[in-house]
């Protein structure tokens, strides 16, 4: 006897789904809809809080998408010579490398500023 509920319980042949649209993420259309709204204005800042007394150039305020913004954090860290990743909206650049980032964010059209100390 076959039951009108025996939907699929698991699969791995997508990978990773989608919560709101049920499709892989590599093929989501609801989260490439979603663009953060910025300010206009770029924030460039070193961080060495919880990084065992490293510092970190962190790019806050950039309202691209996540193909957009892995782009330009790989041109940052090919400038800078350095390391580095791209979380939560969040470029962050290994070492302290502000004034070089602020340059190349002005190349690209960005309107960069200075925050923190």
């Amino acid at each position: 006897m076959k039951r009108a509920n025996s939907g699929l319980v698991y699969s791995t042949d997508g990978g990773r789904m989608c919560p709101e649209c049920r499709r892989p993420v590599a093929s989501c259309t609801c989260k490439a809809a979603a663009v953060p709204a910025g300010d206009g204005v770029v924030r460039v800042s070193r961080q060495t809080k919880g990084r065992g007394g490293k510092s970190v150039t962190l790019v806050k305020g950039l309202a691209l998408d996540a193909a957009a913004l892995a782009s330009l954090g790989k041109h940052l860290r090919t400038a800078c010579g350095c390391g580095g990743t791209v979380k939560d909206g969040v470029i962050e650049v290994q070492g302290d490398h502000c004034d070089l980032v602020m340059e190349v964010l002005e190349k690209h059209g960005h309107r960069a500023k200075r925050a923190g100390g």
